[in-house]
């Protein structure tokens, strides 16, 4: 990609360019033809705009395709070798690194490092050498990296560049803490938004798919939105906060400080509360025996237990996902989604899990809404998040949203 580009000039053509970009990200490659009826622009308009963006490195002729009849069309997409997007995904304990080319193909995954990030600058240091050292590992010269993005949990600003979990500064935002080691635009996201887009970028949903809520089911409870084919933020970029929104009649103290939070009935520290208390009550499982040691049950020895048939498991984890699936009813019932995806670490449950959730729906949704809606598992599974973060950086990197 040259370093000039118009693309970036504020003009009614640049505007159109990053249109021409967004639609080919979406639905693939064009003709001149197509492209032209669906901008409404004229052809001899379309093909100097496409000319310009093959000269600034952004797209590439494809060369001519076969049809039943008359002239074979000249066929245009992105320019896979412009550039390269790189996507973190911060955990609690680990962070997954994808690395897509500029067409949005997935060139490089780094799963499940071990590390834990904390708010100090010695610890975003050592991030960013990771995260360089990972690149280079695939013989990718950092020079043609164009942006990056990081997802973290918790309520992230993407538009100011602020995490309420990884607090800095009120004078540095923490883009540009990354920005500082990292010498490339760097844009943060919540990870349930990340996994949102994600999964509708590259996640193999219908075609015509526009809105989708993707439901992160991990240690705490996530929402993602999709409305009209774009990610939606709210006001102060904190939206999708399903988590505490005020659903359950239990009088437990969630961790935000206020009671009754959904997530304190349906999330991976709920599975983890319910089962230490029916192990109290002396219910048989196989994680008894750990429990009665007085040793630590954690959410992997709850999801391995759940692998492995165990029934305390199984019925707790029906129990998270009927109360899941009555939340997940009522927001059908107000955002009439195409497709409800179910990710996070908890999915492991599969029907465990999913069956009674879609019991749930069927018995509080409104019938004629429900039925135009889709439930189903992320197909990205823990690559969502980093895959989204790239399509993200990619996205922010045009000023395309």
């Amino acid at each position: 990609m040259t370093k000039a580009s118009t693309i970036f000039d504020g003009s009614k053509n640049s505007m159109t360019k990053r249109e021409i970009l967004r639609l080919s990200m979406l639905n693939g490659n064009y003709s001149i033809s197509d492209l032209s009826k669906e901008i409404n622009i004229s052809v001899p308009t379309v093909t100097k705009i496409i000319g310009e963006l093959i000269d600034e490195g952004f797209m590439t002729d494809l060369g001519k395709i076969g049809t039943s009849g008359g002239r074979r069309p000249s066929i245009f997409g992105l320019n896979s070798d412009a550039g390269y997007f790189i996507g973190v995904a911060i955990e609690r304990q680990h962070i997954h690194i994808a690395i897509t080319d500029f067409k949005g193909e997935v060139c490089g995954l780094i799963p499940n490092l071990e590390f834990i990030l904390e708010a100090n600058a010695d610890s975003f240091k050592s991030l960013c050498r990771i995260i360089k050292e990972s690149v280079a590992s695939h013989g990718i010269d950092w020079e043609k990296v164009l942006g990056v993005g990081v997802s973290l949990s918790g309520r992230v600003n993407p538009e100011e560049g602020y995490s309420m979990s990884y607090f800095m500064s009120d004078d540095l935002p923490l883009n540009a803490i990354f920005e500082k080691d990292l010498n490339v635009p760097v844009v943060i996201e919540n990870d349930s938004r990340a996994m949102a887009y994600g999964e509708f970028m590259a996640g193999g949903l219908d075609k015509g798919t526009r809105n989708v809520l993707y439901i992160n089911l991990s240690w705490g409870l996530g929402m993602g939105m999709i409305l009209d084919g774009k990610l939606y933020y709210g006001k102060s970029g904190f939206s999708g906060e399903i988590g505490h929104f005020p659903f359950m009649d239990n009088d437990k103290r969630c961790r935000c400080g206020k009671v009754g939070c959904l997530e304190t009935g349906a999330s991976g520290t709920a599975l983890r509360d319910m089962i230490i208390q029916k192990l109290k009550e002396g219910r048989s499982s196989s994680l008894s025996k750990k429990y009665k040691k007085g040793e630590e049950i954690t959410l992997d020895d709850i999801l391995n237990a759940v692998k492995a048939e165990d029934m305390l498991a199984i019925d707790c984890l029906g129990e998270i996902g009927e109360i899941l699936g009555k939340a997940i009813a009522g927001l059908i019932n107000i955002f009439n989604p195409d497709t409800v995806i179910i990710g996070g670490r908890l999915i492991v449950g599969k029907n465990y899990l999913l069956y009674p959730i879609k019991t749930a729906v069927n018995k509080y949704s409104l019938n004629r809404v429900s039925s135009d809606t889709k439930i189903v598992f992320s197909k990205l599974d823990r690559k969502a998040a980093p895959i989204g973060d790239c399509l993200i950086a990619r996205s922010s990197f045009l000023s395309i949203k």
